[in-house]
């Protein structure tokens, strides 16, 4: 299947590891040029150089994406380099923590961590992709829709990004650019390895993760991920826009009980 995508220049942030990796690889081998926007050049710079997207075929941009002005420069740095930006890729986040008790200064922070850089680069790369007719692509998370306890910034971000979905979804359709979410639940990343290492009896965790997911009670993978957000992404999701797309098994539609009803019956 043709994707249409060769040779288009896609930013994508976050993009030195996990999901945000697995978007960068399937996006290169799709044929376009991905620019990593991030804090992680040596991971990223790596990652391009593993799978053949060194310049001209891509590019590593150290960005730190609370920063208005970094995003300015960032955005700035691949038109000089590319000439143009058809997409971009909003993955970079991270679940902080940041509950009711931490204060409001920290709230902000979070905010800031999570969300505000996708309205900036976003503002500042509008021009190029009205030019091109792109797209953009936001990771959220199943948070935004089940909530988890003591994460209020990060909730919070998740959430407004479904917010702001619909509403670019409609504010830049006159210009034929296409909108989407993806929610990811349970996925198997090398944050989410780092983070099961420190809880109590990582493995019966891990068990008791994957028999609430009904689809072969397994987790997520990057890359099914990242493959959803490249079709999204493609010519061959031309008519979608403005949606919410959860990947992840089936974990969050179907009732919580699953998994004690399967139990149950064998």
């Amino acid at each position: 299947m043709n994707l249409e995508l060769k040779d288009k220049v896609v930013i994508i942030t976050g993009g030195a590891k996990g999901i945000g990796a697995a978007a960068v690889e399937t996006f290169a081998r799709e044929g376009a040029i991905p620019v990593i926007v991030g804090r992680s050049p040596d991971t990223g710079s790596a990652l391009l150089e593993q799978i053949g997207a060194t310049a001209p075929r891509g590019l590593m941009i150290e960005t730190e994406l609370t920063e208005v002005q970094a995003c300015r420069s960032a955005v700035e740095k691949t038109i000089n380099c590319f000439g143009r930006i058809d997409g971009i890729v909003h993955n970079a986040g991270v679940n902080d923590g940041v509950g009711l008790r931490a204060g409001p200064a920290e709230f902000i922070a979070s905010l800031e961590r999570n969300l505000l850089h996708l309205y900036n680069l976003t503002h500042f790369a509008l021009e190029s992709l009205i030019s091109s007719r792109g797209f953009i692509i936001n990771v959220s998370s199943k948070l935004a829709v089940t909530g988890q306890g003591g994460t209020s910034g990060y909730a919070a971000s998740k959430g407004a990004i479904h917010g702001l979905t619909r509403e670019w979804a409609v504010d830049l359709a006159e210009h034929g650019i296409r909108v989407n979410t993806v929610v990811p639940a349970e996925v198997w990343t090398p944050m989410y390895d780092s983070w099961i290492k420190t809880v109590e009896n990582p493995e019966q965790t891990l068990e008791s993760i994957r028999a609430r997911i009904p689809l072969g009670g397994r987790m997520t993978s990057a890359e099914e991920m990242g493959n959803a957000i490249v079709f999204l992404a493609s010519s061959c999701s031309g008519h979608t826009t403005g949606q919410i797309h959860h990947i992840d098994g089936g974990y969050v539609h179907f009732d919580r009980s699953y998994g004690d009803i399967e139990k149950e019956e064998s």
